[in-house]
């Protein structure tokens, strides 16, 4: 499949690819859907091993942020950047050439955080665009507000699973410990829970882990064959396949991680197997809640709080009806945010 017909295939407006030898930059913009409001998504950056990899993952991630924000009912579009580089080698150059890349869209595409850049980043880009949200002195970090919405979806999903939303004594798996996952490790330990986390590159995290959260540590690859009631992935997408989804000993599966699911056969083949899934978009829209209020209103954290706690009735709501149709939880989810893009937020 070419270029164009991948990104017809995933129903995009506009993909743009840009190049700056000067600042090392080379990135793809990525917008998927207008229809709500100017395209919303963070700026990532990693060593993709090639173009065709860094395509394929912008425009799943594009795409999931329309769905995002639309379930959200957020009045805002999808869209998202990557840039291709090694995450030591940023620069202000960097980020300065990128923001001139989202300032020629002419507003059509907001960016801010995701992996490997942060407010600090953010901070660079606003020399050279004012398309940019998530800002250290406006809404900062929105990693916090993802690990309490992915905490309060796990929450649903366990009331769901398990009929009681108490995680005191359930032993849970995360995979990936970054900000985001570090943060839902340490509400999921205050909670009660029992903790296995994966090996990662980061050693001081995982001793923390281990430490803090009295946590077990197994390899990356055995993340997926642990016996536990929950896993949780925080990490990249694409993760739920062919080769993983037959390794799982969970009874559900609930994090942060952007598009976990590989496909729609990795969906139903999930479903086949009685593991309840928290469609990703839903349960880990907090930051971009978060984040987007700087794009259409003035920021108010109590607002945003209580947007981002209305997660765990979305999540639970969305497990109660595929348990009751039969229909696998990411059709539902996807269902529901097409509906309201096409429709408007009702």
């Amino acid at each position: 499949m070419n270029t164009l017909e991948l990104i017809r295939e995933y129903g995009h407006e506009e993909v743009a690819f840009f190049n700056n030898e000067k600042a090392g930059l080379k990135c793809i913009l990525a917008i998927h859907s207008t229809k709500l409001g100017p395209a919303l998504g963070g700026c990532r950056l990693w060593p993709y091993k090639s173009e065709e990899a860094a395509l394929f993952d912008v425009l799943r991630l594009s795409r999931g942020m329309s769905f995002k924000n639309a379930a959200a009912g957020l009045p805002i579009g999808g869209g998202k950047g990557v840039i291709i580089a090694d995450p030591s080698q940023k620069t202000d150059e960097l980020f300065e050439a990128y923001a001139e890349c989202v300032e020629s869209l002419g507003g059509k595409y907001l960016t801010a955080e995701d992996v490997n850049t942060d407010t600090h980043d953010a901070d660079i880009m606003l020399r050279k665009t004012n398309y940019v949200v998530g800002r250290a002195d406006v809404s900062g970090d929105p990693s916090p507000f993802t690990a309490i919405g992915c905490f309060d979806g796990i929450r649903a999903t366990a009331k769901s699973v398990f009929g009681s939303d108490d995680l005191d004594g359930m032993t849970i798996a995360v995979q990936g410990l970054g900000k985001v996952g570090y943060d839902l490790a340490e509400r999921l330990h205050k909670a009660g829970a029992n903790l296995i986390v994966c090996n990662n590159s980061n050693k001081g995290m995982l001793e923390r882990a281990v430490n803090e959260l009295n946590a077990k540590i197994v390899d990356s690859s055995e993340i997926y064959g642990v016996d536990c009631d929950i896993f949780s992935p925080n990490a990249l997408g694409a993760i739920l396949n062919k080769d993983t989804i037959p390794q799982l000993k969970c009874r559900a599966v609930a994090g942060a991680a952007n598009n976990q699911i590989y496909d729609d056969e990795a969906g139903l083949a999930l479903k086949a197997r009685g593991i309840a899934y928290a469609p990703d978009f839903i349960i880990n829209a907090g930051g971009v809640i978060n984040a987007g209020q700087e794009a259409f209103t003035t920021y108010d954290k109590e607002n945003v709080l209580r947007q981002v706690h209305n997660i765990y009735n979305t999540v639970y709501n969305i497990l109660e009806e595929s348990k009751s149709t039969g229909e696998p939880e990411g059709v539902i989810a996807q269902r529901f945010a097409e509906d309201r893009i096409r429709n408007g937020l009702k």
